[in-house]
């Protein structure tokens, strides 16, 4: 077995923050960059609306979102987006929901239980693994999955499984892929995402980006079920187009707001989505070079293609680890996340609570290569010593 340290090393990461959401603010950020937020102001007030448009313009220029999808800010994050998505285009045809992870599975638990929608066809996978998404009726069928299971550290390598001829609607789900992996929008009628992720934002905000046969849906579609103030995005059969041109159906923070477009403004001048994609790819590089050398640790993605370069989910190999039950296991990997915290060298990197016990390492835009590398020595030192409790 590889050869584990006895002593703590000496250099911890600067930023020891790998949560996968909220996620690390980006480098250099301080309370300062929001010094022009308008508070106190209304949101409807010139100031107001130049601020959204201007959080707008630029998630489309770096995004590289075309000219002729709508975006706009709604209120309960990625899950009020998705949920405005499904509440308001669902049930006009056939339907496939997708899961490989449990926020894909709680989309799921929503349109069978909630919605409760007769034609719902279910394609799942375990934990690490990804459906066999060319066994989907992508052309027929309406389609609702995650690009990048945040749980699992699965993603979907591509488009190319989705019909380019399709007749019904894809809804996704990309809020841990936006800004870090690169959207096939051809392909996409729905995306969601939220400020908290890649980016680093602050939280209780989602976006969602709608494509013209979204927006026909939602004009020539209407559900069965009554929809609530916070969901509807039509008016007398038409779009609300103020809602995509910064006219928010309630009130958002503007100190999230100057805080979003910081962000934004960072990733500009860091040359945008190119450079956010290879800072990601970078950082899970960096990981995934630590995880071929050594023998007791492994990712929990089971194909390289498939591996995400933000949530980075690892697990525990080790013949005495993989030996203990399931709930000893679980223990384990908490207290090996317990010993990084008390060090503090890297806070919020435990697994997910529904996903198997192990680490859970974001490695998003906003993460240095220098903080990931000073972690490695730090997961070799906690798991050392928590091996040793073991006998």
């Amino acid at each position: 077995m590889t050869k584990l340290p006895g002593n703590a090393p000496g250099i911890r990461p600067r930023t020891p923050n790998f949560s996968s959401g909220p996620c690390a603010k980006r480098p250099g950020w301080s309370l300062k960059a929001l010094k022009d937020a308008p508070l106190g102001r209304s949101h409807r007030a010139k100031v107001g609306k130049a601020k959204l448009k201007q959080a707008l313009d630029l998630t489309r220029e770096i995004l590289q979102v075309p000219a002729d999808y709508r975006i706009g800010i709604v209120p309960a994050s990625d899950t009020g987006a998705v949920e405005m998505a499904m509440w308001s285009m669902l049930g006009a045809r056939p339907l496939t929901m997708i899961a490989w992870e449990s926020f894909g599975e709680g989309w799921i638990t929503d349109v069978q239980k909630q919605l409760k929608l007769p034609d719902c066809e279910v394609v799942t996978a375990p934990y690490g693994h990804l459906p066999n998404l060319k066994k989907v009726d992508t052309k027929k069928r309406d389609i609702v999955f995650t690009w990048n299971g945040t749980t699992s550290g699965v993603r979907v390598p591509d488009a190319d499984w989705i019909a380019a001829d399709r007749e019904g609607i894809t809804i996704c789900d990309a809020t841990s892929a936006a800004f870090a992996q690169r959207l096939e929008w051809d392909k996409l009628d729905v995306v969601t995402f939220s400020w908290q992720k890649v980016l680093g934002g602050e939280a209780a905000h989602g976006m969602l980006i709608l494509s013209p046969r979204a927006v026909e849906r939602l004009e020539s579609y209407k559900p069965a079920w009554p929809l609530p103030k916070i969901f509807r995005l039509t008016k007398g059969g038409k779009l609300i187009e103020g809602i995509f041109e910064g006219e928010t159906i309630n009130t958002p923070s503007m100190l999230c707001v100057e805080d979003y477009i910081d962000a934004l403004a960072w990733a500009k001048k860091l040359g945008g989505l190119d450079a956010l994609v290879k800072r990601a790819d970078v950082n899970t590089r960096t990981l995934a070079s630590w995880v071929r050398k050594t023998d007791w640790i492994d990712f929990l993605a089971v194909k390289p293609k498939t591996r995400s370069n933000t949530s980075v989910c690892l697990k525990f190999v080790h013949p005495k680890v993989v030996a203990l039950p399931a709930d000893k296991q679980a223990a384990f990997a908490k207290a090996v996340v317990t010993v990084l915290e008390k060090e503090g060298a890297g806070l919020d990197l435990g697994h997910y609570r529904d996903a198997p016990p192990g680490l859970r390492i974001w490695c998003g835009a906003t993460i240095q290569r220098r903080d990931v590398k000073a972690l490695i020595p730090w997961i070799e030192y906690a798991f050392a010593t928590e091996l040793a409790k073991l006998g």
